[in-house]
């Protein structure tokens, strides 16, 4: 018979992939492909920018520790940190 890809391209209906909510739509199941897409690198480049803003409040909470050492202040409880 060949390669499914061949099959599929021959009876585009028998593909479970062009199917939503079950009705033969092709042109809805691109597009929900085209959102999941979308919606995966959204995700994973917030995961990376959420990463950053911890990695920036770390530093800066370093920092905040490091000048209070260095003026003899014992809390950050003052500080709004």
């Amino acid at each position: 018979m060949g390669e499914w890809s061949d099959y599929f391209e021959d009876f585009p209906e028998e593909n479970p992939a062009n199917w939503v909510d079950g009705r033969f739509d092709p042109a809805a199941a691109a597009r929900q492909r085209e959102i999941e897409s979308a919606n995966r690198k959204v995700a994973k480049d917030s995961a990376a920018l959420q990463k950053e803003m911890f990695k920036m409040a770390e530093d800066a909470k370093k920092k905040v520790k490091e000048r209070q050492e260095g003026n003899g202040t014992q809390s950050t409880k003052d500080s709004g940190l």
